[in-house]
């Protein structure tokens, strides 16, 4: 079944790596895919536009089947395999209802994030602010200091909706992982340093981590949040 699936991706996209995770959870190893280039503007050429005219990654295709957004793609996934790999959205309502919560929570800390890391790259010199570069890192600070408060909730060595994996695992760590690699502290934000390190021994995030990521050392970007 993986063979008739296409996945055209970026290293280090934390929307990319929602989808291989999707993909590993679920028992989907051995799909096509093709690994594209941000600096060579590969995610806007032909091959990406025809298939996705916002020329963007993911780039996710079933057979004739075309599903771009991430959050899209990895539900489509769970639709679609739901007796395969690992269960990602609980059926009880309680616990589907924190997932659901959870995994839509996760587009605020990633567009925080977004606004802090890639705020060089998408906004030129002579149009940054110092006050814009404040407000959105104090964002971000309220942002994270909500997730560690959820955890801090919950048992340790819990995922982010309950003891179990879930899809809000797959959508919102690719986001978390970026922040420890631009240099936040676990010393800070201990749980979700723990969370941090619980993850990072799972099968499926080893198996599509960026390996950019183990070649080079990461940033200090966040290192006083």
């Amino acid at each position: 079944m993986a063979k008739s699936m296409t996945l055209l991706w970026c290293v280090g996209s934390p929307p990319c790596w929602r989808v291989m995770l999707a993909l590993e959870e679920k028992n989907l190893q051995g799909y096509n895919q093709k690994l594209l280039s941000f600096e060579k503007g590969e995610h806007k050429s032909k091959e990406v536009m025809d298939l996705n005219p916002r020329g963007q990654v993911p780039t996710f295709k079933h057979g004739d089947i075309i599903v771009n957004e991430s959050y899209g793609a990895c539900m489509y996934l769970e639709s679609q395999f739901k007796s395969q790999g690992t269960k990602l959205i609980p059926d009880g309502p309680a616990e589907q209802g924190l997932v659901f919560q959870r995994m839509f929570e996760g587009l605020s800390i990633y567009q925080r994030t977004g606004d802090v890391i890639w705020y060089e790259y998408y906004i030129p010199e002579a149009e940054r602010m110092d006050i814009t570069i404040k407000r959105n890192m104090a964002a971000l600070g309220t942002e994270i200091k909500l997730w560690e408060g959820y955890l801090q909730k919950m048992e340790p060595g819990s995922y982010l909706a309950g003891k179990s994996f879930s899809m809000a695992d797959v959508v919102v760590f690719p986001t978390i992982a970026f922040l420890f690699r631009s240099g936040l502290s676990a010393e800070r934000y201990p749980r979700l340093g723990q969370y941090y390190e619980l993850m990072k021994d799972r099968p499926s995030a080893k198996a599509t981590w960026p390996q950019d990521w183990v070649e080079t050392p990461g940033e200090n970007t966040l290192k006083d949040l």
